[in-house]
């Protein structure tokens, strides 16, 4: 088995006529957090939805535990083992926190195995269970939507812009429960907050204008202000 969960080689999608990535290439080691970094509009939710068959790549390789992804629709990339939180906190709204979960079970029992984990990471939601995803505050939707990834029991989380909108307070609530996650499930996340990022990540890669143009470990990137500055314009 490979050391690397995920593998993406040199990417390039469109959406309609517009050509958002222009070669898109990083991988993603087992058991890590790693973060896509950069501008707004630099193509880091296409990437994500590129590796989930959202926005098919039409040329390179999304190579998941051996497994190639181009060209499969996303039911079957999610039946492998990945989750995918989309940003904006995409829950339904007029259903129940139980019945969220309860969908989102890939087989049944699913949410039963899971559910004490789960509630560990979002007491919140335990509480909240019979309650309409609409009532909920913005932290509480996005720990349910979180939350909705890991019924099924997913060896790869994807996780876009988590914190956006969020109190501190949440966002450190939000930052242990990943830790958490990624004990179990190798994390990928888009995230602009990059004081979090930067305290969550252990890997990093920037895109730039659909490109990828740096990677490497998080530790090293703190430290470099000068590439902070360049691509996302945060000390």
């Amino acid at each position: 088995m490979s050391d690397m969960v995920l593998e993406v080689r040199g990417i390039h999608t469109y959406i309609g006529q517009f050509h958002i990535l222009e070669g898109v290439t990083f991988s993603v080691p087992r058991g890590s957090i790693t973060v896509l970094l950069g501008r707004n509009g630099a193509g880091k939710t296409t990437t994500l939805k590129s590796i989930m068959g959202m926005t098919p790549p039409r040329e390179g390789r999304v190579i998941f535990d051996g497994q190639d992804l181009v060209g499969k629709p996303p039911f079957q990339i999610a039946k492998l083992g990945i989750g995918y939180v989309p940003e904006h906190r995409a829950i339904f709204r007029e259903l129940t926190v139980a019945e969220n979960l309860q969908i989102a079970e890939r087989r049944k029992g699913d949410l039963a195995a899971r559910q004490d984990f789960i509630f560990e990471l979002f007491p919140d939601l335990k509480r909240l269970y019979r309650l309409a995803g609409g009532k909920l505050s913005g932290g509480q939707q996005q720990m349910l939507a979180i939350a909705r990834a890991l019924v099924p029991e997913n060896r790869l989380l994807l996780i876009d812009e988590p914190s956006e909108g969020l109190a501190p307070v949440i966002i450190e609530a939000l930052m242990h429960a990943i830790q958490r996650l990624s004990e179990s499930a190798t994390v990928l996340l888009v995230e602009q907050n990059f004081r979090m990022a930067s305290r969550l990540a252990d890997r990093y890669v920037i895109i730039d204008d659909g490109i990828s143009v740096q990677s490497g470990m998080m530790a090293d990137l703190v430290n470099d202000e000068a590439t902070i500055q360049r691509y996302l314009g945060a000390a």
